[in-house]
């Protein structure tokens, strides 16, 4: 029994430094040296200050001379990432989305006065999966840009350009749409120093 005892003490110690120790550094030590901003949670700085990561959503709702992302069910909390997994029958879904679309309209529409609730992408009242998707579709950022040209007062060519700029294709070419990371774009903005 003493030996079996020894010889599992041994298995414990070696597989917990393996495993526990030796294994997740030689991970990190190589995510560090070939991936170190992906590793380090993909940071956007600005004049040295963090401001976000590009991974993450964050809520630029309340200041109208920013784009503005999906809605989250998290309140873009990167520690409690879900969606409500509500169905398409669900009546809370389509209360929330009926809720969200009314808010987007009632936002965008005095900067475009074409803006019917039909042309409201999916994605702009909507949760996505994680709840913080930094994305928005091109089509979500084309009709912000009414708003945050008027609210900058920056010529809407301009602002599309900017977004134009910011376009993340698909990935590998072929899967998801083309997207607008929201952080990277409202930095851009914030470097035209344009009066908001």
């Amino acid at each position: 029994m003493r030996r079996d005892l020894i010889s599992s003490l041994i298995a414990i110690t070696v597989l917990t430094l393996l495993v526990g120790v030796a294994y997740p550094l030689a991970f990190t030590g190589v995510a560090q040296v070939v991936f170190p901003g992906s590793a380090n949670g993909s940071k956007l700085s600005v004049n040295g200050r963090v401001v976000g990561s590009r991974l993450i959503a964050q809520d630029f709702k309340g200041d109208p001379g920013y784009f503005q992302e999906r809605p989250s069910q998290t309140g873009y909390d990167p520690a409690a990432t879900y969606f409500s997994n509500a169905g398409p029958n669900s009546r809370a879904a389509e209360r929330s989305t009926a809720h969200s679309l009314a808010a987007y309209v009632k936002r965008e529409r005095p900067y475009d006065p074409g803006l019917t609730t039909s042309r409201v992408p999916v994605d702009a009242v909507t949760t996505s999966a994680s709840g913080v998707d930094p994305e928005i579709s091109v089509a979500n950022a084309r009709i912000q840009a009414h708003r945050v040209a008027a609210t900058r007062h920056l010529a809407l060519d301009q602002v599309n350009g900017l977004i134009d700029d910011h376009v993340h294709g698909r990935f590998a070419g072929i899967f998801g749409e083309d997207g607008v990371n929201v952080l990277e774009l409202n930095v851009a903005l914030d470097r035209l120093g344009a009066g908001k």
